[in-house]
């Protein structure tokens, strides 16, 4: 299993960046992947999902309305669309990947993950 993220970058307050994670050695159809983020100092934190099987998606309250979670399953890749983007969204963020059935207040936490990508960085700055 191996997830690759690239998208990241530098914009601007209210730009737009999109992240893509491209699976390996297994198809999204049976996972639940995640996308996560970690600022400096702080510890890493859940901001989407989406589920392989039916295409659910959820967010954390604080990217709600400006970021969407999509997949493509020709592709076998996860996007994250970050638009309306604020210096607090300054991060590295990961993709992850699990099989398992989560709880609802389990969807976005990184301890019930067991596939992650490298990480990489979306800084947004003036």
């Amino acid at each position: 299993v191996q997830l690759v993220e690239s998208g990241g970058g530098s914009a601007q307050p209210g730009g737009s960046l999109r992240l893509a994670c491209a699976a390996s050695g297994f198809t999204l159809d049976y996972y639940y992947i995640g996308w996560f983020r970690q600022a400096p100092g702080k510890e890493r934190e859940g901001v989407s999902r989406i589920s392989g099987v039916d295409s659910d998606t959820f967010y954390t309250d604080s990217v709600k309305g400006r970021f969407t979670i999509s997949k493509d399953n020709a592709k076998n890749t996860v996007y994250l669309q970050m638009n309306s983007l604020k210096p607090e969204d300054t991060a590295v963020y990961y993709c992850a990947a699990d099989s398992r059935v989560h709880r609802y207040s389990d969807y976005l936490n990184p301890i019930q993950y067991d596939y992650w990508g490298q990480g990489t960085q979306v800084t947004v700055s003036s």
